[in-house]
């Protein structure tokens, strides 16, 4: 596993840095922007990964790594590996819109599974409704709820490419607590199948989408999870 450090044209570095899926606590902020002053940056950057970005001189990075490590804060890995989640603002008196806890699940997922090793990079996005700000048809692993606690489950998706691909459905009306089971099947399958340096979509377009879906998971009976007031709302468009 890599770290998300860039040089740029200036010769200075960008450093990017996760959190919980964007969430900072205020002390994480304060500490933070004491850490970027400290190391001579003069500002920080939101990416559309949900993460921050400084440029800074090389020498002074192992420093503000291990600052930020004591505030529960790490540079985000990059290479073959899991990089970190993006999860929307769906929760528990969150967005109106939002399903389910999408923004738990994400930070769930992301405190299990960012950083491990895996053929080609691979991106994990949850949304908590079909409006889908999170981009999960762009991700490798993507996660739409349905319904009360139950999620569509979609791979292959790859965004940020000339030649983009629209993620699969592989499965419907998911429990939240039977997604972990549902990657670690997906991960072994790519792990076992992929070519060495493959994205997810090729691995799939190559072996079939059948080879990436769990037999063990029965899905709940269609509607069964559903809202269907709120299903209605998001309907209507409005």
């Amino acid at each position: 596993m890599g770290e998300a450090l860039f040089r740029q044209k200036n010769g200075l570095v960008a450093v990017n840095i996760a959190a919980a899926c964007g969430v900072f606590t205020p002390g994480q902020f304060q500490g933070l922007a004491e850490a970027v002053r400290e190391a001579g940056a003069g500002a920080l950057k939101l990416t559309s990964r949900q993460t921050v970005v400084l440029i800074l001189e090389e020498d002074k990075i192992a420093g503000l790594a291990e600052k930020i490590s004591g505030l529960g804060l790490r540079i985000a890995p990059y290479g073959n590996a899991i990089r970190s989640v993006k999860a929307c603002s769906g929760g528990p008196g969150l967005c109106p819109r939002a399903l389910a806890d999408a923004l738990g699940l994400g930070i769930e997922l992301q405190n299990r599974y960012m950083g491990q090793d895996v053929p080609k990079d691979f991106k994990i996005a949850v949304a908590g409704c079909i409006r889908g700000c999170t981009d999960p048809y762009c991700a490798d692993f993507g996660l739409i709820a349905c319904g009360k606690d139950a999620y569509r489950v979609l791979i292959g998706g790859r965004g940020g490419s000339p030649s983009p691909e629209r993620g699969k459905v592989i499965l419907e009306q998911v429990r939240s607590s039977r997604v972990p089971e549902v990657l670690d099947f997906v991960l072994a399958r790519y792990r076992e199948l992929a070519e060495p340096g493959e994205r997810l979509c090729k691995t799939v377009g190559r072996v079939g989408l059948k080879e990436f879906i769990p037999p063990f998971i029965a899905e709940e009976p269609a509607g069964s999870l559903q809202d269907d007031e709120f299903g209605e709302f998001l309907r209507s468009g409005e």
